[in-house]
């Protein structure tokens, strides 16, 4: 057994099951609008080219979560690879992009509520002035109360979790589906592949088409093959069970969404179209609407069900997982020590719990709508994979002779794709939600120094240099983002398609920098001395 109480019990079939509980959440319930508002029928190859990003990225951690099978592993990684900074900067990005998913599900849910047949239904969401919608009062006290029970869901140990996730996975894979397959049987409108964002002719906008994949909630959408790798401290065999869990959850997700994406380019009206393109349509809860338009009333029941038990089986399973990020932190010497107590009994981190709850109404209260909430938790989601290739490659390096019960071929390359990609993904999220999302990491810092201080800055040159090209990083992308194409919101310095290579060379640049800065932290030799047992 591992040195502190979390049991290893979760087998491979398990493990996949609760990274497709993660990634089909709410993404599946709005995505599909979002992305069609955002690149028309392009919205198609968004899913598509979302999911092979992603897919590489998920692999670099695969091999480390089989490195390093403890809990809360993504926030631990870069700090074996590159020290205590670069791992603050990461864990940082990820427990925000984790933790806010916990309100954007219980949002999704009371979001579907709001086109209920019933007047106090329908008084639960407003479309504001400016044409993005939020939720009102009571909205908010119902989504509030939600997740207050996904925290006592897991408040009681992981076991029930486990056992409840089971049977909300299968549901939440056979509705979507389900969805899909009847929109298309009752009436696809194929001429409505021919309309374009605005209404005129489709021709595929291929700047619009990757600002889907960073904002419409696609990146969000998958972002819950991260499930199976914070709980490799947990899994039974993590070299075989990860990787099986990440491919196989990645890949049945993409199938579901793309059925999914076809059928609301299907099954929209064409007079709802003929108005004002794909950018005008607005749904409260797009497949619900649809179904009712199509005259599919059961399909509407079963969705507004759904609409309850797929975000809550997500915010569930992340409830479990920010805990545990938490209680990674509190290990990497980063935050306060009560944080990383562990119930003896029901061996869950309770403190840990508490925190994160207060964290989840602040984004409740500042956040009021499904699509704000979403591009957020994109961005962070985007900043926190930057460090898993670099870490992956540079311990390589630094640790060749460490235990890697899986070993990702070519990972050379592929780290390079994944970073590449990454920094991609960060710019086609449209200035300033980039620039302000990169401010968002840059507040935490002084918690950093804080701990520093408190150490008497033992061994800080060094962190600061294994961090430097992080700390680089995140202005000059932000600089690019701001000098970027009038395609991507930005000045227009750069122009269109010239922006998309230089940030290719930028990151690139920033990779060979990242995986050289990297070196033999103490946590390695560490974890080389007290080697966790493997099964």
């Amino acid at each position: 057994m591992s040195h502190s109480p979390i049991r290893r019990d979760v087998g491979p079939f398990a493990l996949m099951l609760t990274g497709l509980g993660s990634i089909i959440g709410s993404g599946w319930l709005f995505g599909a609008w979002r992305a069609a508002g955002l690149a028309g029928p392009g919205a198609v190859w968004a899913w598509v080219l979302g999911a092979a990003i992603i897919m590489t990225i998920a692999l670099t951690y695969a091999e480390l979560g089989a490195m390093f099978p403890e809990s809360g592993g993504m926030v631990r990684y870069s700090h074996y690879s590159h020290g205590s900074l670069v791992g603050f900067i990461g864990a940082w990005a990820n427990w925000i992009a984790i933790v806010s998913v916990i309100p954007v599900e219980a949002e999704a849910s009371v979001q579907y509520m709001a086109s209920w047949p019933w007047q106090w239904a329908q008084n639960l969401y407003v479309h504001m002035a400016d044409g993005h919608g939020e939720l009102t009062q009571p909205g908010l006290a119902i989504a509030a109360v939600l997740v207050i029970i996904y925290f006592l869901l897991n408040f009681w140990s992981v076991k029930l979790f486990a056992r409840s996730n089971t049977a909300i996975t299968v549901f939440k894979l056979v509705v979507p589906a389900a969805t899909g397959l009847a929109l298309i049987a009752s009436g696809f409108h194929t001429g409505n592949f021919s309309v374009g964002i605005h209404g005129d002719a489709h021709a595929i906008d291929f700047a619009a088409v990757l600002t889907a994949v960073a904002t419409a909630g696609i990146v969000f959408s998958f972002n819950g093959f991260q499930s199976p790798v914070n709980l490799a401290g947990e899994a039974h065999n993590p070299g075989k069970s990860i990787p099986f869990a990440v491919i196989g959850s990645i890949v049945l997700a993409t199938i579901v969404y793309v059925i999914l994406q076809m059928a609301y380019l299907g099954a929209v009206p064409p007079e709802m179209l003929a108005k004002a393109g794909w950018h005008g349509i607005d749904f409260r809860s797009p497949f619900a609407e649809l179904a009712i338009i199509v005259n599919l009333h059961w399909l509407a029941m079963l969705l507004y069900v759904d609409a309850f038990i797929s975000p809550s089986g997500t915010g569930m399973t992340y409830t479990a997982t920010t805990a545990r990020m938490i209680y990674g932190m509190e290990r990497n010497g980063t935050m306060p020590r009560i944080l990383g107590r562990i119930h003896p009994k029901w061996g869950v981190p309770r403190p840990a719990m508490w925190f994160n709850l207060a964290v989840s109404f602040l984004f409740l209260f500042f956040f009021r709508g499904w699509g704000t909430l979403a591009a957020v938790i994109s961005v962070a989601t985007i900043i926190s994979y930057l460090t898993g290739p670099v870490s992956a490659m540079t311990l390589r390096r630094t640790a060749p002779e460490m235990h890697r019960p899986l070993r990702i071929k070519g990972l050379p390359i592929l780290a390079g794709v994944a970073f590449i990609m990454a920094t991609e993904l960060l710019y086609w999220a449209t200035w300033p939600l980039t620039g302000e999302i990169i401010v968002l990491m840059v507040v935490a810092l002084p918690v950093y120094l804080y701990y520093q201080a408190r150490a008497g800055w033992h061994d800080f040159g060094r962190q600061l240099k294994g961090a430097l090209w992080l700390i680089c990083y995140l202005p000059a992308i932000a600089a690019v983002s701001w000098a970027g194409s009038a395609q991507f919101n930005g000045h227009n310095y750069l122009p269109y398609g010239w922006d998309l290579a230089v940030v290719a060379v930028f990151g690139l640049v920033f990779y060979l920098w990242g995986v050289k800065s990297g070196w033999r932290t103490p946590s390695v030799e560490e974890a080389l001395a007290n080697p966790t047992p493997h099964h």
